[in-house]
């Protein structure tokens, strides 16, 4: 058994990966989709895809 703290944590971490993984954030990207980018700006400094700000914006100002 878990404590209602403990699971939550643990689904937290969980849809934590997927959006970092990439389905959640496939999906996010058809609803919120971004202009088009300068090459330069298709990659972060590590070489990973860059954030969706259009969808991380529409996160913020709805609270999720």
């Amino acid at each position: 058994m878990l404590a209602v703290a403990e699971a939550a944590s643990r689904i937290s971490d969980t849809v934590r990966s997927w959006v970092r993984e990439g389905p959640v954030r496939a999906v996010e990207d058809k609803l919120h989709p971004m202009a088009e980018l300068p090459d330069e700006w298709t990659t972060g400094d590590d070489g990973s895809p860059a954030s969706n700000w259009v969808a991380a914006l529409h996160r913020s100002r709805t609270g999720h």
